[in-house]
């Protein structure tokens, strides 16, 4: 027979689950949050790095206006598109049954690092493969390979090579388009039309950086939500998130990332204002395809390749190819790298038996 002894401990004992569950579902939000802000400087150069290197604005309006845009960029999802379809896809990286609390906790944490590292070097590296790729290698290491989604993760990562070679074919398709119709307007009248134009094309990208970014934290914020029973499904997400990622991806791309802006703006290729232009809208155009696809991309890859892009029209030598290659090299470790050090993370977490 069951005394009240015995139905006083159990109660305590549940009290104390529930805080402690409660607890750590509010490290992991606030982690993801942090890895959104983390996100936002690391990739501010993605959408600054040509109007800051042809001095069309100042680093510090720059990422003002950028951060604007990121910002904006919830209100064209949500009352234009309708949907976060980019977010329903991050959740599905792993099967829902698989997904705990120590698993999301534990592949931010491997994000962030990596996100913080590649920061430090200046190398431009994928935000979002980061994401990803601590989030599968934590569920490996918790659960084995059965419990990840391969097929989305395959899909993702094919967009590793796909993304930046739609952002060159692009750029180079509307860069000679724009150097045939410009080609008998003064020089001085053309660069000036192209300097007011970057305001728009930087403005486009930062739109659809923000749309493609801030979807992905949404998505590792909706599994966790939902591992924990408080939603059972991301359409049933409240406005708080993403108003909150949002709000964090804008708050990061002011406070920049000018090591890597460095090497965007000026390592790869010079680039003027017209390049720009074309290189700045092929990765917008990229980035609103991938947003129809559903489909998380790097905002990384798309706009090196549209630079890339630009660069090759106006002589193949022009692109510093030996760059890009070790810039390659980091995208393809990206995943990998953030899977071990995730499935490394995961263990240390569940040695302490949180």
């Amino acid at each position: 027979m069951l005394s009240t002894r015995d139905l006083s401990g159990s109660e305590t004992i549940l009290n104390v689950q529930f805080s402690t569950g409660m607890i750590l579902l509010i490290i992991v939000i606030a982690l993801a949050i942090i890895f959104d802000f983390i996100n936002g400087f690391h990739d501010a150069a993605n959408s600054i790095a040509t109007i800051v290197s042809t001095r069309v604005l100042t680093p510090f309006q720059a990422v003002l206006w950028a951060a604007s845009f990121n910002f904006i960029a919830f209100f064209f999802a949500r009352y234009v598109i309708g949907e976060f379809g980019i977010a329903n896809t991050v959740s599905k990286v792993v099967w829902e049954q698989f997904i705990t609390l120590p698993v999301i906790l534990s592949g931010l944490v491997a994000a962030i690092s990596w996100n913080l590292l590649t920061w430090w070097l200046g190398i431009p590296s994928s935000s979002s493969h980061t994401l990803i790729g601590g989030f599968a290698g934590a569920a490996i290491c918790a659960t084995g390979f059965q419990s990840i989604h391969a097929e989305v993760i395959i899909k993702i990562a094919s967009f590793i090579v796909l993304a930046p070679l739609i952002g060159m074919s692009v750029s180079s398709v509307i860069t000679i388009g724009v150097l045939w119709g410009f080609h008998k307007v003064n020089a001085r009248r053309a660069e000036n039309i192209f300097r007011k134009m970057q305001l728009v094309s930087s403005g486009l990208f930062s739109l659809g950086h923000g749309l493609n970014d801030s979807q992905k934290v949404m998505g590792i914020i909706a599994t966790a939500l939902i591992a924990t029973g408080h939603i059972d499904s991301i359409e049933n997400m409240s406005d708080w998130v993403p108003l909150a990622c949002f709000s964090a991806i804008a708050l990061g791309t002011m406070m920049g990332g000018w090591k890597i802006v460095k090497t965007m703006g000026t390592k790869i290729t010079r680039v003027t204002a017209l390049e720009g232009v074309c290189a700045e809208t092929a990765g917008a155009l990229t980035l609103f395809l991938t947003e129809i696809l559903k489909i998380p991309v790097s905002t990384t890859h798309t706009i090196t390749g549209a630079i890339m892009g630009v660069g090759a029209v106006k002589r193949f030598s022009a692109v510093r190819w030996g760059v890009t290659i070790n810039l390659l090299w980091a995208w393809i470790l990206t995943i990998p790298v953030s899977a071990a050090l995730a499935a490394l993370v995961y263990l240390l977490v569940d040695a302490t038996g949180i």
